[in-house]
């Protein structure tokens, strides 16, 4: 068990909530990681797939001897580093001699192992075997285009799972808007058998088309690798129940008086109270009501008198 810590300070606290669940997730890091032996070629794949996710990747060059992920009890030490570098993903390269050139695709939930599927890697290719412009070389944080082409991957189980795990960790961040400038590359998986995958990483060039929508032509850039699936795990009923769970949205406020009409459009009611025009102060008070006041002062002056002049000739 990990020990819960409350934060103290600002900053702590901030790098907590950064680390918090989210509704809308953003991209996942990978955790790249060696085992007791790897071969030569082992270590230019995970070499090449950490310059593919180079900004959103965390490599470990030294070798774990604990690390067995599909084992019980081997996950353990795995965890921790999920834990430690805040990964979601991991990639974790073995050598035995009953699987050759192995390679572990994982996603965590919680940092916790949510799946795993195991592939061996046959007739890869480097980037440095292939000769291109340099110019259609990937950059830092655009946005990749990926193409999955078979139907093994619609009808086969172990293919349709390979599929998930590939998209998570090729696809980057999620966003919402993209702008054709930013997508300079292409995956492309291609289901050759019922457990075998090609996968190749082209470059993506922009031509005139007489339009202004651009035509595309795809150049390989390497690296390329054949993927042969050997085994899978699917997560517990339990964990991925969790993990799929989503807030409801809050309903939203109903607002008075106020309705829609397929041919107005959005239709308001105002409602006015009674105006009372004698109550009303009037701003400016006109000559001619000044001298009616005078008028009506001067009367009321006279009946005083004469009330007076009456009273004394009574008495």
């Amino acid at each position: 068990m990990f020990e819960v810590r409350t934060p103290r300070t600002g900053k702590a606290r901030r790098a907590l909530e950064k680390r918090a669940p989210k509704l809308v997730e953003t991209g996942k890091k990978t955790l790249i990681l060696h085992g007791t032996k790897t071969s030569g070629v082992l270590n230019a794949v995970l070499t090449e797939i950490f310059h593919m996710k180079k900004g959103s990747a965390v490599k470990f060059s030294r070798k774990n001897e604990n690390i067995k992920p599909f084992e019980s009890g081997g996950e353990t030490s795995l965890e921790f580093f999920l834990n430690r570098t805040d990964c979601s993903i991991f990639v974790f390269g073995s050598q035995l001699k009953k699987r050759p050139d192995n390679l572990v695709i994982g996603r965590a939930y919680d940092h916790h192992i949510y799946d795993l599927v195991e592939v061996g890697v046959e007739n890869f290719k480097p980037m440095e075997s292939f000769k291109y412009d340099k110019k259609l070389a990937s950059q830092i944080g655009s946005k990749p285009l990926i193409a999955f082409i078979g139907e093994g991957f619609e009808n086969v189980e172990e293919l349709k799972h390979l599929k998930e795990v590939l998209l998570d960790l090729l696809r980057g961040e999620v966003i919402e808007n993209l702008n054709l400038v930013g997508v300079d590359r292409a995956y492309v998986c291609t289901a050759i058998s019922s457990n075998m995958v090609f996968l190749s990483h082209c470059g993506l060039r922009l031509k005139k088309s007489g339009t202004k929508v651009p035509r595309m032509e795809l150049e390989e850039v390497g690296p390329s690798m054949d993927l042969v699936v050997r085994r899978h795990r699917l997560p517990n009923d339990s964990l991925q129940e969790e993990a799929m769970k989503t807030t409801r949205e809050k309903p939203k406020k109903k607002v008075k008086n106020v309705s829609k009409d397929t041919i107005e459009g959005k239709i308001g009611k105002i409602y006015m109270p009674d105006q009372k025009v004698g109550d009303v102060a009037l701003p400016n008070i006109a000559k001619g009501v000044k001298r009616e006041r005078r008028e009506a002062k001067l009367k009321n002056g006279e009946d005083r008198h004469a009330s007076k002049k009456l009273k004394e000739n009574s008495t």
